[in-house]
């Protein structure tokens, strides 16, 4: 692996990263993800140039704050996420010392307004009836069935295969893709159900819930965007608040099991987080949460008796 010279340029020195052991071993969907918004950060235009031809040595915080007012356009998310991952990509020129200073830490980020939309359960039903009465969507519903139901990332259950399950045993087996966590986990008898249904279907090849096209041999899995596109197709046809997206599920489950009074070491065993600062994101504080919490206490019960 070749270090770059004092004179890279930026993509130069992405390319170092890309390339190093450091990359290679974070899961692939994150080096994908990681991959497509480094190119996008190549190709942002700062002062009638692309930052990815600036030598690295003459990029200013200036520079950077431009490119990430830019990436604001995108949505905040998007450009702290940009942020993060250039972020990591400059340090690792640095521990290799070929920088000796890091400005993307100098760029001023704007706070993300954290989404606290649910699915109710009735919201759910409403949409597992419509999309398992479809043919069309049938696929769609059982990756929103499995998302809610195991509290997992919906991104999972896209690529999900057959092999990470036990129909006869109702057992789901899965390494996520995210953080290489590993979880093990009961399937309802409603969802395993269905996915019975499914195999006798669609068992002849790899993926759980695949797009299915007619006229086409070869299945392959819905994309982010193709998965957006027809839950909404579902909301609209169930009379659904439009609000509502598949990245809301695993909050919902989440919010429900804490609202069950399960203690957080037994959710993070459903969802593969390592760590509460990690879940606290998918929690949501609510009225029934509270209440019982509160009851918990006892303060109705008399103190003297």
């Amino acid at each position: 692996m070749n270090i770059p010279k004092a004179s890279a340029s930026l993509r130069e020195i992405i390319s170092f990263y890309l390339n190093s052991p450091g990359f290679g071993r974070l899961a692939g969907s994150t080096q994908k993800d990681y991959e497509t918004h480094l190119a996008a950060v190549c190709k942002t235009v700062v002062e009638g140039k692309a930052l990815g031809d600036y030598r690295h040595g003459n990029i200013k915080v200036r520079h950077l704050t431009q490119a990430y007012e830019a990436w604001l356009s995108v949505g905040v998310r998007t450009a702290n996420y940009r942020k993060s991952v250039l972020s990591a990509t400059w340090k690792h020129s640095m521990r290799h010392d070929v920088m000796t200073h890091d400005p993307v830490a100098l760029i001023e980020t704007t706070s993300e307004e954290v989404r606290r939309v649910m699915w109710s359960r009735e919201q759910l039903q409403t949409f597992l009836s419509v999309s398992y009465g479809d043919f069309r969507w049938r696929s769609i519903g059982l990756i929103v069935h499995m998302a809610y139901d195991w509290g997992q990332r919906v991104g999972d259950m896209r690529v999900l295969k057959w092999d990470r399950l036990d129909l006869t045993q109702c057992r789901l087996d899965l390494t996520q893709s995210k953080r290489n966590a590993e979880v093990h986990l009961p399937i309802s008898e409603s969802l395993c159900s269905m996915l019975r249904q499914q195999k006798e279907d669609f068992g002849f090849q790899d993926y759980v819930a695949p797009n299915v096209k007619i006229g086409e041999a070869v299945l392959k899995t819905y994309t982010k965007v193709e998965i957006g596109i027809k839950i909404n197709e579902v909301l609209a046809k169930a009379n659904l608040p439009m609000h509502l997206t598949a990245m809301d599920l695993r909050r919902t489950a989440v919010t429900e099991m804490m609202e069950g009074a399960v203690d957080l070491g037994g959710i993070m065993q459903v969802t593969g987080h390592k760590n509460i600062a990690s879940l606290k994101p998918y929690m949501v504080n609510t009225y029934s949460g509270a209440s019982k919490a509160l009851a918990a206490r006892g303060n109705d019960k008399d103190e003297h008796s």
